[in-house]
């Protein structure tokens, strides 16, 4: 037995090295001069003949078309920088879609990307999108949480439409990024593009199906390349002047508010950076868009948006969170509310990729109701993150959270591990336990776990998921739904490509189901919902979703039938100036009041568009309503119209004007939210904005109040606010 299985052995780990080696490897030339980073390639570094890439194919919506466009890609770097020049040509210049737009929100036009696993682990690459006007977008990407693009990194790009497509060039500081310098560095290395108009995106190398970017990483080497020093200083000041309203004829005095703030970042080695914030300016520039909160059984999230939690926060993510899950994110910032001080440590070490975060929060929210008992007493977080490659995109990992505050403390420890036995298939497994305590009281235990599994290919898609949450599992770092359950759910679709190959405006039909069955402890029943679907692509990014669905949910001990009816949703891009997307849900849903639920019927009608007449004006508009009748009399319970708006004007790629309009009839609220920004690079910006919330004054029945309320909307609240940082990088 024991020859035998040193044979199997032997030939497994052949078989691990002879994949590896058919991985393409480029050793790419050093720049005796730098090129200029400005969408000319007449540079002496990029006279040199193209990489020799093979086919560009086809990964979304379609699967294994070869591209029809020719992309040339060159790579050159000195002691700074690695940059990379893209000739992307186009048979059809004058369709190329390109705007002048805010960094993350081109993804409508044309763009050409890479995905850059920078220290060689597998784990963790750098994903950098280009627009033909050369603006940005860039995310994050890990084995764990995928695409993350709430960070910015430090780069620069530059684009132009030609007379045979768009050129991009590039230029990456060597200091943005993290690698093991030495003699001979390898990197991994993969490219997108997407042609707008068909609404297909590309890759070099091939992603089959059931893959993603760490499992088909083309070789880069980089001879004598080394990191220089990292030590990065942000201070930043924010001044704000606001005002309420006292009564319907008087204000409050003003108040002035004035905070200053440092962050910094220290390359400790060329694979681990500490950063270190102390009374930062965490003011949102951006709102919140307004969504539907009434009638919610389960919590609203709201992503994050300030810029020390949202860097490389995809490392702290663990594995079976997000989709159609119980946990959205293990590591949810937001729940920081007004942290003074914090601190991050990230890094890499041959196979391990880890992290550690600490952060004190000077107003947490109130959990257990305990009052006046937490009253000036800062929340401490402190979360550490590590995994372990076993190749490819397979890991290992471990996450340990703890809050204390008051005397109350929360503690979870927990492993996960994904692995992918074949190209089709991926298995992935959670166990968390946490505890949780009073000084004054005993401890409670409870412990969540998850188990996954998915296969696909070109033509099949399935994948299944079940979990289990504790009564008095608690998690203060995390955003999940509920607890006290037991769950599973099954999703499969099959997939069809008519008339492959042809220039057709149908490219992909994916019939589907999604079914789950559980049992809610804490609300005492069963569960079940099976929804039937059928799902289109079109050319134009265009896309129709048709299901209906029905089961059943329990809600403090009764079992209510609930379903949609008919759930409709689709989107396409008519013309290069307009989007537009659209829903309709009519479904049975239940009334979650806490003594008398009821079932009620709900109709969900939605629509919005993206107008951009030109390079630089763009117009959101996004309208939402809720109707709920209770199903045994029709009366109507509730009406709420959701109307969030976003007009911006971007006269280059650094200074925008943008305002914000957000109505909820629920809350009677509508804010107006003005802002000026002008953006050097990530970290150099000055801000300028203007806000006013009103609110519907709203008598309470038979009471006497001034006829001034009359019914209508009146600013309660108006502010200004001025916010500067500068980044300086040593």
């Amino acid at each position: 037995m024991r020859p035998t299985l040193t044979a199997v052995l032997i030939i497994l780990c052949a078989a691990i090295v002879l994949h590896a080696e058919e991985r393409p490897t480029f050793h790419i030339a050093r720049a005796t001069d730098p090129p200029k980073v400005d969408g000319i390639l007449n540079d002496e570094a990029w006279k040199r003949e193209p990489l020799p890439l093979g086919e560009w194919v086809s990964y979304n919506p379609l699967r294994g078309g070869h591209a029809d466009q020719r992309t040339e890609v060159r790579i050159a770097y000195d002691d700074r920088n690695i940059y990379f020049a893209f000739h992307c040509f186009d048979a059809e210049p004058a369709k190329i879609r390109t705007t002048i737009s805010r960094r993350d929100t081109a993804f409508n036009d044309d763009w050409i990307a890479m995905s850059l696993d920078s220290a060689g682990t597998g784990q963790t690459a750098y994903h950098l999108f280009v627009n033909p006007s050369g603006v940005q977008m860039d995310a994050l990407n890990t084995s764990a949480s995928g695409e993350q693009f709430e960070a910015d990194l430090l780069w620069d790009s530059v684009g132009r439409v030609t007379d045979d497509g768009y050129v991009v060039e590039i230029r990456l500081p060597l200091q943005t990024i993290r690698f093991s310098g030495g003699d001979h560095v390898r990197m991994g290395i993969l490219f997108f593009r997407k042609i707008s108009r068909t609404g297909v995106s590309y890759s070099w190398p091939e992603i089959p199906p059931g893959e993603w970017v760490f499992e088909n990483h083309a070789h880069l080497i980089f001879d004598n390349l080394k990191q220089p020093q990292l030590i990065e200083v942000l201070p930043s000041i924010t001044y704000g002047i606001s005002q309420t309203r006292a009564s319907p004829d008087r204000w409050n005095p003003v108040v002035n508010k004035a905070d200053v703030g440092v962050s910094a970042k220290y390359g400790i080695t060329s694979n681990i950076t500490l950063d270190a914030t102390i009374n930062p300016d965490f003011s949102q520039v951006e709102s919140d868009a307004f969504q539907v909160q009434v009638n919610q059984r389960f919590p609203i999230f709201y992503s994050e948006k300030r810029p020390f939690f949202m860097e490389g926060m995809g490392l702290f993510n663990i594995a079976g969170t997000g989709g159609d899950g119980n946990m959205r994110t293990a590591v949810h910032t937001r729940r920081i509310i007004n942290p003074f001080w914090g601190t991050k440590l990230t890094g890499t070490a041959g196979k391990m990729t880890f992290g550690l975060l600490n952060a004190s929060d000077q107003t947490p929210e109130d959990i257990g109701n305990r009052g006046d008992m937490i009253g000036g007493r800062d929340k401490l977080f402190t979360i550490s993150r590590a995994t372990y490659s076993l190749g490819k995109s397979d890991y290992a990992g471990v996450i340990v959270a703890d809050t204390e505050h008051a005397g109350r403390h929360n503690r979870v420890e927990g492993g996960d591990v994904s692995i992918k036995f074949s190209p089709p298939q991926q298995l992935s497994a959670t166990f968390l336990a946490s505890q949780t305590g009073l000084a004054s009281a005993g401890n409670t235990h409870a412990i969540g776990s998850q188990l996954s599994y998915s296969y696909n290919t070109r033509r099949f898609g399935w994948a299944n998921q079940v979990e289990h949450y504790g009564r008095d599992f608690q998690m203060d770092t995390a955003f999940y739904n509920r607890t006290g359950f037991t769950s599973g759910w099954s999703f499969g679709e099959i997939n069809f490509y008519p008339k492959e190959g042809r220039d057709f405006w149908l490219k992909r039909v994916h019939p589907f189901y999604w079914t789950k069955r559980g049992h809610d402890q804490m609300q005492n029943g069963s569960e079940d919902l099976l929804n039937l679907g059928i799902r289109f692509h079109f050319t134009r990014q265009g896309f129709l979703n048709m299901n209906s669905s029905r089961g059943h949910e329990a809600w403090i001990g009764r079992r209510f039938r609930i379903g949609a009816v008919i759930n409709l949703s689709g989107s396409t891009q008519i013309f290069r100036w307009l989007s537009i997307n659209g829903s309709f849900i009519s479904s049975r849903d239940i009334y979650y009041d806490a003594v008398n639920p009821f079932l009620g019927k709900s109709t969900s009608p939605g629509f919005g568009f993206t107008l951009q007449p030109n390079l630089h004006f763009q117009q959101n508009l996004n309208y939402s309503r809720v109707g709920f009748d209770r199903e045994s009399s029709g009366e109507r319970i509730y009406t709420v119209q959701i109307v969030n708006t976003q007009t911006t004007y971007q006269f280059d790629k650094h200074f925008r004007l943008r305002l914000l309009e957000q109505f909820d009839s629920s809350q009677h609220r509508l804010l107006t939210d003005f802002l000026a920004m002008y953006e050097v690079v990530p970290g150099t910006v000055f801000h300028a904005g203007y806000g006013s919330l009103y609110e519907k004054q709203t008598p309470q029945p038979g009471s006497l109040v001034p006829n001034t309320l009359g019914g209508g909307y009146m600013t309660v609240s108006r502010g200004l606010f001025f916010k500067a940082s500068y980044l300086h990088r040593f």
